[in-house]
Formats: structure tokens, C-alpha cells, sequence
């Protein structure tokens, strides 16, 4: 029997224990040990559930609370799982955005996809930007491209920083206002340093193609309104967001992917601190001083995880992902009495640029975001710290956090400043978000041709190929397929064409 050891808990690693469960079952002789540094498992998905003391529950995702609906990845192990009918939409009747300018709150213009205008009345009307940065965004239609590609090539071949990108077609305003917490902030990236090519590889074949990204969102747009009018609603369907979940977290997915891969084979609150090449085989040191070994070995960990790990035995592997960058953050979850925010709740969420230096970053109306999370009579609110843009307020304490964090939904959002939250908790992510910086494709491509030559090894996560849950689950997918490929195993599923579930 083949054994395979996994290191890490957190979907990707998840990931690729499910999949080793779902093939042994097919009849592979295969099996698997999953350690997982931490208590719990989940990784960065981590929802807790908790009880006012007046009644009702809480459900509050500190980490991850969602996943891009048009990515497939999570759909389809929700089917095998059986829970597909427990996922869940956004309220999207209250799913405005706002943005901090000068310490007030200015809402979002329609018609606006990523950071770039789509509807001109909106985009001439709002205060978000001055008249000379609008008229700047315009030109973004007669700047010509920075280059033509030549035939066959690609973004990957073309890779830029966002900050370059965005103030080299729509101006310097254009990228402080919107982009940089926009894109920056849902990736944790610094725009200076951010790939786009590995994160938005469309913006550059937009401008290849249209010539312009406004020109290449307008024609976006354009397929989408077809798209919905000629495929409509179906009468009962359950609605249609561009972001999903599960009704009790996000965790709701990863605790049943445990229970289907067998927690009699998952071991927590051990974490791998060693690992060796033992002739044809590897051995895993734990934390306890126990040696496990195995045909084959899964790193599903953090980068700077994954490079202490693999620095004796693969050095070459380890210097390249050495280069990724990682930042830590945090997330302090509150909850009020609707007594005590007297403000308009029809929204999803608030975005802080970095130009407005508050610690802040940005904030989610998680009661009015999904339904079902808080309490008749309470509003739960999610605050996002530290990043790149500001790692030094993470070095206060828990407590000064989340007093940080009220005092902060006191000044933009409209809380009573007498307000004591109902319920508060902070959740930390050490070295959580990896940095895709320019020539990361190139990087992982470098990770990857290497990771080929060393049987039964392989690297999963969010560090490599796609920081959100659908691309992380997958990777753990891949690395069973690789590992299992070096014994010659061929699984009947990735022979399959996977189909689409939503």
C-alpha cells in the first residue's frame, strides 16, 4: 500500500485527503495521514458559531467568507458531498459598496467593474474622484498599448505591477481610490509589487485586444447582460450571486471534507518540523519527536512553511519559494445591538484606501451581506487589519484590536460611541496572504518544473497557482494526480471532463 503524508489542514490540504479517500475507495491501495499544526482544521477558513447571551446564533467568519461562484471547484465537492443544497448566495438587494474618501463615505458608482467605469452619467456625478482624474480615466480610451505581443504570446509574457498597469492607462486617482483597496485588498497585495499577470491576466489581454480596458470591460458587460438574457432565472431557482457560500460558514465545507476523508487519519495540533529523502522513500518528523514515513509527501502549508520544510531535502525548491512573499492581517468580528447603529444597513461593504491612513482597511455588514448570521435585533460588522500596508498595528495586543476596530466602526460606520459589542472576537493570520509580485508565474513555473523531478513530492496551496478557496482545493487536487502519476497510479476522475454544476 502507498501512504501519503499531507502537512496542513486547510482546504488544500483537505483537498488532496478527500481526493486520496475518494480513490482508495475506488479501489486504489492507497492511504493517507494528514498533520495539521493547529487544533482545529480549516486553515484560513475558520467560522465560528456562537450564542448571544439573549438567545440566537452567531455565525461569523473570521477568515475566508466566500468564493467566487463561476469557479467550479467547490461546487462539484459539494455535490459529492452531498451538501450542495446548503450553499447559500448573497443578499444582493443590499449589496452596495462605499469607499472612504476624507474620512466620509462615498458610494461606489454604478456601472463600475474591478476599478474601471462602465456608465457614464454615474461616473460624471460621483465625488468619489475630481474632475481632472475622470477626464484622466478617459483618456484610458485613446492611449495607445503599451506594446503588441507578438504572435503566441501571452500575459505571462507581458507581466506588470498593478500600480504600473492602472496609472499607465487610468491615471494615478484611479489607482489610490479604487484599485489599490479594491484589487490590492482582496488579494493583500501592494499594488507597486502586485502581478498582474498572475492575478488578472484579462486586464492585460483586454488592452491587447480592445485596446483599452474600458473599451474591454464595456464589451464585458455587453456579454453578460446577453448572457442573462438569453439563458433567464428558471422559476424557483435560487439566485444567482457573484459570490457564494455555505448557510452555517464557510467552515461548513471543510469540517464535512474531514468527516468524508476519515478524521481517524487526521491528526491535529501536530505540526511536521522536519522532512527527508529515506532512499526511495521520505520520513516526516513531528513535533512529538515521532517519525512517520511515506511513499509520498503533500505540502499544504504556508509558503514560509513549505520552504523551512523542503530546504534539506529539495534546496533548489526551497530558494524559489523563498521569494514569496507573505503578509500577516487580522479580522475582528462585533457585534451590536441594532439600537446602537442608527445607520442605513443596506450594504455590503466599505474599502479604506491606503491614501486615507487608517488602520481600517475595510469593513463587512455581515448581517446584511448573507442572511441568517446574526440575531433578530443585532448587526454583525467584520473589520479588516494589518496587510502590507500597515503589518505594525499587528503587534498590538487582542484587546487593543478589537477596541481599535469599535472605535473605527464608530467613525465610519455610524455606531454609537457608547457601544460595547455583544460579542467580539479577533482572529490572526500569521504570514497568511502570499505576495504574487512581478514574475511570480515565472517563479511557480521554475517550483513546478522542479517539483516534477522529485517523485512523490508536491506543494499545494494558495501560494502558487490562485490565492482564492476554489483555486486552493484544487491544488491539493493536482498534487494527489502528481504524486500518485510517479507510481504510475492513474486516477479514473481526472480522466473525466469535470463539468460544470452552477
Amino acid at each position: 500500500m502507498r501512504h501519503i503524508v499531507v502537512v496542513g489542514g486547510g482546504i488544500a490540504g483537505l483537498g488532496a485527503a478527500y481526493k486520496i479517500r475518494r480513490a482508495a475507495d475506488a479501489g486504489h491501495d492507497i492511504s493517507f495521514t494528514l498533520v495539521e499544526k493547529d487544533e482545529r482544521l480549516g486553515g484560513k477558513i475558520f467560522t465560528d458559531i456562537a450564542q448571544d447571551p439573549d438567545g440566537g446564533t452567531y455565525i461569523a467568519d473570521g477568515g475566508s467568507d466566500a468564493f467566487l461562484t463561476d469557479k467550479t471547484a467547490v461546487h462539484r465537492v459539494a455535490r459529492l458531498l452531498g451538501i450542495f443544497d446548503d450553499e447559500t448566495g448573497t443578499l444582493d438587494e443590499s449589496k452596495k459598496t462605499f469607499i472612504v474618501k476624507d474620512g466620509r463615505l462615498v458610494e461606489m458608482p454604478d456601472g463600475i467593474m474591478m476599478f474601471a467605469p462602465t456608465k457614464i452619467v454615474p461616473m460624471a456625478t460621483t465625488t468619489l474622484y475630481s474632475w481632472p482624474a475622470k477626464l484622466r480615466m478617459a483618456l484610458d480610451l485613446i492611449i495607445p498599448r503599451k506594446v503588441r505581443w507578438a504572435a503566441g504570446e501571452t500575459a505571462h509574457d507581458h507581466d506588470e505591477s498593478l500600480e504600473s498597469l492602472v496609472v499607465r492607462r487610468m491615471g494615478r486617482e484611479c489607482l489610490d481610490r479604487l484599485a489599490e483597496p479594491l484589487i490590492g485588498g482582496v488579494n493583500g497585495s501592494d499594488p507597486k509589487d502586485m502581478s498582474v499577470a498572475a492575478t488578472y491576466p484579462m486586464l492585460l489581454d483586454m488592452e491587447q485586444k480592445y485596446g483599452s480596458l474600458v473599451r474591454g470591460f464595456l464589451a464585458q458587460r455587453r456579454k453578460v447582460e446577453e448572457m442573462k438574457q438569453k439563458y433567464p432565472p428558471k422559476p424557483g431557482a435560487r439566485p444567482r450571486t457573484f459570490f457564494s457560500s455555505f448557510k452555517l460558514g464557510l467552515q461548513f465545507v471543510t469540517d464535512r471534507m474531514a468527516d468524508a476523508a476519515g478524521r481517524d487519519r487526521i491528526r491535529t495540533g501536530v505540526a511536521a518540523t522536519a522532512l527527508r529523502r529515506d532512499g526511495d522513500r521520505w520520513s516526516v518528523t513531528l513535533s512529538t519527536g515521532e517519525v512517520l514515513a511515506a511513499d509520498a509527501v503533500i505540502l499544504a502549508a504556508e509558503a514560509w512553511a513549505t520552504e523551512a520544510l523542503v530546504r534539506e531535502s529539495e534546496p533548489a525548491i526551497a530558494d524559489l519559494v523563498a521569494t514569496i512573499p507573505c503578509s500577516s492581517s487580522a479580522t475582528v468580528i462585533l457585534a451590536f445591538d441594532e439600537a446602537d447603529c442608527p445607520f442605513d444597513k443596506n450594504w455590503h461593504g466599505i474599502l479604506t484606501p491606503a491614501v486615507e491612513k487608517r488602520s481600517l482597511t475595510g469593513v463587512s455588514l455581515m448581517s446584511s451581506k448573507w442572511p441568517d448570521r446574526a440575531p433578530e435585533g443585532r448587526v454583525l460588522v467584520r473589520g479588516f487589519l494589518g496587510g502590507p500596508r500597515d503589518q505594525a498595528v499587528l503587534l498590538k495586543s487582542d484587546d487593543d484590536l478589537i477596541e481599535l476596530a469599535r472605535t473605527q466602526m464608530v467613525e465610519l460606520v455610524g455606531v454609537k460611541p457608547a457601544a460595547r459589542p455583544r460579542y467580539a472576537k479577533l482572529f490572526r493570520w500569521e504570514g497568511g496572504m502570499p505576495q504574487y509580485t512581478v514574475g511570480h508565474l515565472d517563479r511557480v513555473d521554475e517550483i513546478e518544473r522542479l517539483e516534477a523531478g522529485v517523485v512523490g513530492l508536491a506543494l499545494a496551496g494558495n501560494a502558487y497557482r490562485g490565492v482564492g478557496v476554489p483555486n486552493a482545493l484544487e491544488s491539493g487536487e493536482r498534487a494527489v494526480t502528481k504524486v500518485l502519476g510517479d507510481f504510475g497510479i492513474a486516477l479514473a476522475e481526472d480522466a473525466m471532463e469535470e463539468k460544470r454544476v452552477y
